[in-house]
């Protein structure tokens, strides 16, 4: 197969109006305290990684630009976060649960109409198919509305009073304070509201910082989310991370960090908190997701699991899968059939239909890769698959490296891209204390028919990972089930009602069971004079 990667990009002329974007976006305000700040200081430059043919050459297509506020701008919406919190005493966080889903069902309203608009900026500033992309923004709403379920359970479970060793007591759910909230630029809609939601919604208040890739489609929300909740409870940051994030930190303001990214800047982060013991941190970090092909395994079924689990959205997910242990008996078998599988891979620009090998939303990231592959070559490996590795601009073909050994790079670094390192292996005990010896612990794959096999390897694997999967690739959902990891891969975890928990604390309100304590909270009750002392019943 010969690559004219040069013709997968179009000239402007040429690409399809209904995906295109109707203008490009200049974004001069950010939403502070309840209002929509106009901002006429400095701005990023957006470029999308979709590079478009002019007569000068590829040039990647300027898709608008957005405020780089300072220091003065993120801390003044800290103090609009705390004071909109007000110890515990605001609006938003003495609010019953029921009118709090009210403000979550609006805002959602609101992100419906703005779907469009927002599909097509996730495929223009991160790469995204348009058809992934869609899938994006539709399982970001099942995931709000699925939200509000779990936390109409909680409620109607929390509505009864109990009585124990002469002790009436109602048990509810209250908030942690001001949550920094950031995202990670592969999934900046959907990951990034899987903490936001869960946090606004049990009545935490938010400053939340768009990821650096995916900053522009989080404007046309900012409306509905003015509009949404009151003054105060969704403040957004702009700006360089290393610049205003660390005084935020400094602040001791923060009750929550939410991160989704790297474990470094998650350390250093936490660090710079003034009161440590005081902060939670809700984290999805690194990940270094390895498959185990045993020697009792459908093949057929192995690689195409593989492919989906390593290359999906070229392969920047944290579940994909970064590393392949294959029995030494099937490796050639297994490099044949995972070449001819990736050579099937469409490859092209992310309207076109079927695509499934798009640009990459990181400058530096083709070099990086270039650089790993280039490493591993130095110690023994080869790219197996014909054209692997090549690079035009933002594009990046696949490449499948083998045999991979502890002495590259691609051995121990999260590549975060279209190179799948494959190691061949000759007892079962090799995959196992790699796992060990890893600082990730995210997931792992096992293909095999062998029960006895599957077995062996589920008992000390599910002491390293959070996660093992049989015969399928890692992954995240569904949304009900926990999503978290071990070591350096995460801390805490989220599903839908894991994270409402992550966001909160158990509160309760007690006292003994007189006959004039009983008459006090019926009082209370009945004549709703608390939110959170309560035995209304959301249906």
């Amino acid at each position: 197969m010969n690559l004219d990667l040069k013709s997968i990009f179009y000239s402007e002329a040429d690409i399809p109006s209904e995906f295109n974007l109707a203008e490009q976006l200049d974004q001069r305000v950010f939403l502070s305290n309840g209002a929509l700040l106009p901002w006429a200081g400095e701005v990023n430059e957006v470029f999308s990684p979709i590079c478009i043919q002019t007569k000068d050459g590829l040039q990647r297509k300027r898709i608008g630009s957005y405020p780089v506020c300072t220091v003065k701008e993120s801390m003044e919406a800290l103090d609009a976060a705390v004071n909109a919190f007000d110890n515990g005493r605001g609006e938003w966080p003495t609010m019953s649960v029921a009118n709090r889903i009210a403000c979550v069902e609006r805002f959602t309203h609101k992100m419906l109409e703005q779907k469009d608009t927002v599909v097509k900026l996730i495929m223009w500033e991160i790469g995204k198919s348009y058809a992934d992309s869609v899938k994006e923004f539709d399982r970001t709403v099942e995931y709000i509305y699925a939200t509000i379920d779990a936390l109409k359970d909680i409620d109607r479970d929390s509505s009864r009073f109990q009585i124990e060793q002469g002790i009436i007591a109602q048990v509810r759910r209250s908030p942690l304070g001001v949550v920094l909230c950031m995202g990670p630029f592969n999934y900046p809609l959907n990951e990034t509201f899987t903490t936001l939601i869960p946090a606004l919604i049990m009545g935490n208040t938010l400053l939340f910082k768009p990821p650096k890739h995916g900053t522009l489609l989080h404007y046309p929300l900012l409306e509905a989310f003015r509009s949404s909740f009151p003054k105060g409870v969704v403040n957004t940051i702009y700006g360089r991370g290393n610049k205003i994030v660390p005084q935020l930190m400094q602040s001791g303001k923060i009750n929550v960090l939410t991160l989704i990214g790297s474990s470094r800047v998650a350390d250093e982060l936490k660090k710079l908190h003034p009161k440590v013991n005081r902060l939670r941190a809700i984290l999805g970090l690194d990940a270094k997701n390895a498959a185990i092909v045993t020697r009792d395994a459908d093949l057929d079924l192995a690689v195409k699991e593989t492919v989906l689990g390593a290359l999906s959205f070229n392969g920047q997910r944290c579940t994909a899968i970064k590393i392949v242990y294959v029995h030494r008996s099937l490796a050639q078998e297994f490099l044949k059939k995972l070449t001819e599988e990736v050579s099937r891979l469409k490859y092209g620009m992310p309207w076109e239909s079927g695509v499934a090998l798009t640009p990459l939303p990181e400058v530096n990231k083709p070099a990086y890769l270039t650089e790993c592959i280039e490493d591993a070559k130095q110690f023994g490996a080869k790219v197996i698959n014909p054209n692997g590795g090549e690079v035009l601009e933002s594009f990046v073909y696949p490449a499948i490296v083998y045999p991979v050994n502890e002495q590259m790079k691609l051995y121990r670094e999260e590549q975060f891209g279209p190179v799948v390192p494959v190691v061949p292996f000759d007892d079962l005990e090799e995959p196992i204390e790699y796992l060990i010896g890893s600082s990730h612990g995210q997931q792992v794959s096992i293909f095999s028919n062998n029960a006895a096999v599957i077995s062996s390897l589920i008992d000390p694997l599910v002491n390293q990972v959070s996660r093992v999967n049989i015969n399928c690739q890692c992954q995240r959902g569904p949304d009900i089930f926990p999503f978290t990891g071990r070591k350096d891969s995460a801390e805490g975890t989220l599903s839908v009602v894991d994270a409402l928990r992550s966001f909160s604390i158990r509160s309760l309100v007690a006292t003994k069971n007189t006959e004039h304590n009983k008459d006090l909270l019926n009082d209370i009750v009945s004549e709703n004079r608390s939110n959170f002392l309560s035995t209304k019943y959301i249906f």
